[in-house]
C-alpha cells in the first residue's frame, strides 16, 4: 500500500463506539506490549550511524556489540535519586537479585566510556535537551536525572499535574524538558475521562504542542513505540480511513505499522519545516518488551536475571518491522534535512535492549496487590538498571556533535 493512498475510496463511518471491556483499561495502563520470544537480528545501521557526523574518530558503530560485566555498577541507588517513579523502583519493592545492575555495553570496534556526570555537564553547559515521546521516554529522562544526581540536582519548574516537564540545572545553565506525545502526531480522545478508550490519530497532522517549540532546544530525543499497538482510529485529510482493533465493521482494519510509519514521517516533516531550527534531533529506536510464558494479560513475565548473548535471540517480527520503519524514515528525514538545515541522528537502543530481558520491573514495580489483579511490567526499565546505558550513548553522541575529547 502506498502511503499517499487511502486504504479505501468509500466513505467510512464510525458507529457509536461501545464501551470497551476492562481488559482495554488494563491494557492502557501497561501500554499494550506484545510478548517477545526470540534469537539476534543482523540489521546494520552503520550507514545511518555514520551520518551522525563524518569525523574519522567517529566511524565506530556504537550500537553493535555485547553486554560485558561491570563490577563498578550501579552509579546511584533508589535512595540517592528521588526521580524514580514507584513502578520502576525495583529495589524498593523487593527485587532480590542485583546482578542485572553490573553490566555495561561494549561496542565491537571501540570502547564506549561510562557516563561521567562532570564530563556530561561540561558538554551541555548552556544547552537545552528535550525528550519527545511516551513513558519509556520519561523512563529515559529519569535515568539521566539519576545519573546526574551523583553531582547535581535540578530545579523542577513543572506543573505537578502536567505530563510535560521541565527541569533546570541552574549552575550549568542546562535544562531538560519532556513533551508527552506517545503518538507523536495530533491526537484526540473519544472519551477524555477514560484512558482505556481508543484514540483518534490524525496521522498527517503535527502534534498540537511540541513541533512549535522544538527549535528552542539544542538537542532533541524523539521516540515512540508501544502505544501503537493500542486500539485507535486513523485519520488522513480529516477523514476516517481505518482503525486498529476497533469493533466497527464499516471501518477498514489496518496495522500498527501503517500508523507508525505515518507518525514518524509527519513528525520528521514538522521538524524539517521548523524555520530557523538548529536542533540536533536524535531518533531513539524502539526498545522491545520481553514477555515470556504468555502475553501481558495472560501471565507473561520477564524473570530472567542475566542478559542474552547476541546469538541467543532475534527480534520478533512485528518489532523488527517497526525498527526498520524507523531506520527508513530517519534516512528520508536526513536526506530532506540537507535542504532545510535539519540535523537528524541515529540513537539505536534496539540492538542493546533486546538483549536485556533481565532489566524490567516485572512484579517488582509494586507491592503484591490485595483483591486486585496486578500485571507484570516487562516494558519499562528498573532504575537503576540497563536503561542507564542510554546515558553512555548520549554522552558519546553529544561529544561527537561538539567534537570534544
Amino acid at each position: 500500500m502506498r502511503l499517499h493512498q487511502l486504504p479505501s475510496s468509500k466513505t467510512q463511518t464510525r458507529r457509536k463506539t461501545p464501551k470497551f471491556t476492562p481488559i482495554f483499561i488494563a491494557l492502557t495502563l501497561l501500554l499494550l506490549t506484545i510478548p517477545l520470544h526470540f534469537p539476534f537480528f543482523r540489521i546494520s545501521s552503520r550507514k545511518l550511524s555514520q551520518n551522525n557526523n563524518n569525523h574519522p574518530d567517529n566511524k565506530c558503530d556504537l550500537f553493535s556489540g555485547e553486554w560485558v560485566p561491570n563490577p563498578n555498577g550501579p552509579y546511584y541507588t533508589n535512595k540517592t535519586c528521588d526521580a524514580i517513579q514507584e513502578h520502576q523502583n525495583c529495589m524498593k519493592f523487593g527485587r532480590p537479585d542485583t546482578g542485572f545492575l553490573r553490566w555495561r555495553w561494549k561496542p565491537d570496534d571501540c570502547e564506549l566510556p561510562v557516563f561521567d556526570p562532570h564530563k556530561f555537564l561540561r558538554l551541555v553547559e548552556g544547552k537545552s535537551l528535550a525528550f519527545v515521546g511516551d513513558s519509556v521516554s520519561r523512563n529515559h529522562m529519569q535515568s539521566l536525572i539519576c545519573l546526574l544526581s551523583m553531582v547535581a540536582h535540578p530545579i523542577d519548574l513543572s506543573d505537578p499535574t502536567d505530563q510535560n516537564k521541565r527541569y533546570i540545572y541552574k549552575q550549568h545553565n542546562f535544562s531538560i524538558s519532556i513533551f508527552w506525545a506517545p503518538y507523536l502526531v495530533k491526537t484526540g480522545k473519544l472519551d477524555p475521562d477514560n484512558e482505556g478508550r481508543p484514540f483518534d490519530l490524525y496521522l498527517d497532522e503535527p502534534h498540537q504542542h511540541w513541533p512549535a517549540k522544538i527549535k528552542l532546544f539544542d538537542y532533541v530525543i524523539i521516540s515512540a513505540g508501544h502505544w501503537f499497538f493500542r486500539p485507535s482510529y486513523f485519520h488522513l485529510n480529516n477523514r476516517l480511513i481505518g482503525c486498529l482493533y476497533c469493533p466497527d465493521p464499516n471501518v477498514t482494519q489496518l496495522t500498527p505499522a501503517f500508523s507508525y510509519r505515518l507518525a514518524f514521517k509527519t513528525a520528521f516533516q514538522a521538524i524539517n519545516a521548523a524555520a530557523g531550527s538548529t536542533s540536533v534531533v536524535f531518533m531513539r529506536t524502539f526498545a522491545p518488551s520481553h514477555f515470556e510464558g504468555g502475553e501481558w494479560d495472560s501471565g507473561g513475565d520477564c524473570a530472567r536475571t542475566t542478559p542474552f548473548k547476541r546469538n541467543d535471540t532475534v527480534l520478533e517480527d512485528r518489532f523488527l518491522e517497526m525498527y526498520l520503519i524507523q531506520l527508513e524514515e530517519l534516512g528520508i528525514a536526513q536526506k530532506a534535512g540537507r535542504g532545510t538545515g535539519g540535523r537528524f541522528r541515529l540513537f539505536d537502543t534496539t540492538k542493546a535492549m533486546m538483549l536485556r530481558p533481565d532489566g524490567h520491573p516485572s512484579k517488582y514495580g509494586h507491592w503484591p496487590g490485595a483483591n486486585r489483579v496486578m500485571y507484570n511490567d516487562c516494558v519499562h526499565w528498573c532504575l537503576p538498571g540497563p536503561i542507564d546505558s542510554w546515558g553512555d550513548f548520549l554522552q558519546e553522541l553529544v561529544r561527537r556533535e561538539i567534537g570534544g575529547d
